[in-house]
């Protein structure tokens, strides 16, 4: 598999560049500033739908214009593909593979694969553990990617749940509390309170589920990179 052609449209400080590629080692000259890691992330995002740099799509648009487009040729098994993304903040991105339109952008995923290493990644080592399993997160669906499916439905379920307890705070708080619980035409405290434990109890059980799943995968992954890591570092220590 190569990238053979990189075309990107408004996309971070381009106006429009188009990249022709051929297999081996490409590099990338220029002066601070002109835009070589915008390519890098550009080629990233079609592997992912994801920028290593930015945890929304808003920055990658070019300042003033009103959404960006990327477009990949890429060779796998001598058959050509054109993955084509266009990128429009604040509404649902939009996809097509060899010019047909996609329901699911994250249908494009697995068509082009890359691995990346940039300074960021020293958050893997330095960072939280919320670091580490967005790495995991983010190499499970470069491998199979039917688990971008579940990781979607893990981070909804869970904001969903977070938004839940922030609202029913103050239905806890037995007046003590700076803001007064919303309760509906003639909701008594207790009702609104047995509400909001039945809707979290159905929030729990989903989150559950999903992140059941999903850790049942990332442990999957590590064992199967345990023997790689481990000749690894035995070149190093």
């Amino acid at each position: 598999m190569h990238l053979r052609h990189l075309s990107v449209a408004d996309f971070r400080s381009y106006h429009h560049a188009e990249v022709p590629l051929s297999p081996g080692i490409t590099t990338l000259l220029g002066r601070n500033g002109q835009g070589k890691t915008n390519l890098v992330e550009a080629a990233g995002y079609v592997a992912s739908l994801a920028s290593h740099r930015v945890a929304s799509d808003g920055p990658l648009v070019r300042h003033g214009a009103e959404s960006a487009i990327v477009r990949a040729a890429v060779v796998r098994d001598g058959r050509e593909s054109i993955v084509e993304l266009e990128i429009v903040p604040g509404r649902s991105n939009r996809a097509r593979l060899n010019k047909s339109p996609l329901s699911r952008p994250r249908d494009v995923l697995g068509t082009l694969r890359t691995v990346l290493f940039a300074p960021e990644d020293l958050a893997l080592v330095k960072g939280e553990p919320a670091e580490r399993r967005r790495f995991l997160d983010d190499l499970l669906v470069l491998r199979q990617p039917r688990w971008a499916s579940v990781r979607s439905d893990y981070d909804r379920a869970l904001r969903q749940r977070n938004a839940l307890l922030r609202s029913a705070a103050p239905l806890w708080r037995d007046g003590r509390g700076r803001r007064a619980p919303r309760l509906a035409p003639g909701e008594s405290v207790a009702a609104a309170r047995e509400s909001a434990l039945a809707t979290l109890a159905v929030w729990d059980e989903h989150l559950a589920q999903v992140g059941g799943a999903l850790t049942y995968a990332r442990l999957r992954l590590l064992r199967d990179l345990r023997p790689l890591l481990e000749a690894a570092y035995a070149t190093i220590s």
